[in-house]
């Protein structure tokens, strides 16, 4: 596909800098932000407007926060399913006993702001899949 990933770490807020610097010199066409500092995520979109890149993340707060798009599991189903094992486990089931579920509804999220700010247009067959637009 053509495809080059080059990961760049951030372990706490004092090492963003280095990192957006580091990200604005190679240029990249996106980012992907994973995983989230949540309470970075204004700052991670900011960065990405200045730079005109598609982000994306699979935390669906990124979106509202101003990244282009989330695609991730939908949280409100994982803690319902959270809940069905705790209350297996409550009623005498041993946790390894119990079976492992994949994640079966996914959420796509798409800033259209965002898009219009860093000249994107989003493709109406994308944005009819979406799940929530925010503008």
């Amino acid at each position: 596909m053509g495809i080059e990933i080059h990961p760049v770490f951030v372990r706490g807020a004092g090492e963003f800098e280095g990192a957006f610097a580091t990200i604005a010199k190679s240029q990249p066409e996106a980012l992907i932000v994973q995983p989230l500092f949540t309470e970075y995520a204004r700052r991670i979109a900011e960065f990405a407007t200045r730079y005109r890149l598609p982000t994306i993340s699979d935390n669906p707060d990124f979106a509202a926060d101003g990244g282009l798009m989330t695609y991730g599991t939908n949280r409100l189903d994982l803690c319902r399913q959270v809940a069905s094992y705790v209350d297996r486990i409550l009623k005498g089931a041993k946790p390894a006993d119990l079976p492992v579920q994949q994640p079966t509804k996914f959420e796509l999220v798409i800033n259209a702001k965002t898009a219009r700010a860093i000249g994107l247009a989003v493709p109406q067959s994308l944005a009819a899949r979406a799940d929530r637009i925010i503008d």
